[in-house]
């Protein structure tokens, strides 16, 4: 740990809580998620949230290219030092949520994310690669640990949302590794875990990805009601063809989203195209 503080305040770094900085220097933890990710030298990665560089260090060791996405410019010289020596890694100062990605896509190719993420970007960035990433292979991501068994829940548990079934719907999530606020400087107030997103496109057939998004929108717009009330609602229909839709789905009465599958998500989506709700 001495060695990354010594080179931060030789730089005179100040951590900013508004971007969530939380910087990993033990070795063994950060071999062991490059590990997990399977990444080798013909891998192209996108790491997000570089930090000071210590995770993209042991990325580079292995990966073909690494480009390390950060905002916070003032780790600039940090970054300079850190990874010195490196000629496949490209640093870019810019916010990840914001780039265009069908136009950075078609300049890297097929792509594998490995990051120590940002708590406060984890979902909005998961979400953008799920919906708009098209060359993404998958994602090795430590996340807070509660999010981490949100993204691997199943139907029927506290933890089971709208996330899950977006994960599930592009590929199969778990967790490979939990990790102790101890081993973060600065150290944060909650454990973490390493999940890995394998993407596996068209493990559930929809008709539409658009539609089986707003299919899960709507199942979890209000987990207290059921689903009759939530597709009444979001769809502004009446009773009747609520309960059609849900008798053609074949989805029990009184049923609630987070009782539904993603499989059985997708199957209700396809029912609400056919019968014209979306």
């Amino acid at each position: 740990m001495q060695d990354l503080r010594s080179v931060l305040q030789k730089h005179g770094f100040q951590f900013k809580k508004q971007f969530g900085q939380n910087f990993i220097s033990d070795t063994n933890l950060l071999s062991s998620i490059v590990t997990a990710s399977g990444i080798d030298k013909d891998t192209t990665v996108v790491e997000i949230g570089c930090g000071a560089g210590t995770l993209t260090r042991a990325i580079a060791e292995q990966a073909k290219k690494v480009y390390a996405f950060d905002v916070d410019r003032d780790l600039q010289p940090v970054l300079a030092e850190t990874l010195a020596g490196l000629d496949n890694v490209e640093v870019i100062f810019r916010d990840f949520n914001k780039i265009d990605l069908k136009e950075f896509e078609a300049e890297i190719g097929e792509y594998t994310v490995v990051a120590n993420l940002p708590y406060y970007i984890t979902t909005p960035l998961v979400t953008k690669l799920l919906e708009e990433g098209e060359k993404v292979q998958g994602l090795s991501i430590m996340v807070q640990e509660e999010v981490a068994e949100r993204f691997c829940a199943k139907e029927n548990t506290p933890e089971y949302g709208a996330i899950t079934a977006g994960i599930a719907l592009k590929g199969s999530a778990k967790i490979v590794k939990r990790v102790s606020r101890n081993l973060f400087y600065p150290r944060p107030n909650v454990d973490s875990a390493v999940v890995k997103i394998t993407f596996e496109r068209g493990r559930i057939l929809v008709k539409s990805e658009k539609a089986y998004r707003q299919t899960v929108k709507c199942a979890f717009l209000n987990r207290r009601k059921t689903l009759e009330n939530n597709i009444v609602n979001f769809f502004k229909t009446d009773r009747e063809r609520a309960k059609l839709v849900l008798e053609k789905a074949g989805v029990e009465d009184k049923a609630r989203g987070e009782t539904l599958s993603p499989e059985r998500l997708a199957r209700l989506s396809d029912v609400l195209i056919e019968e014209g709700l979306l």
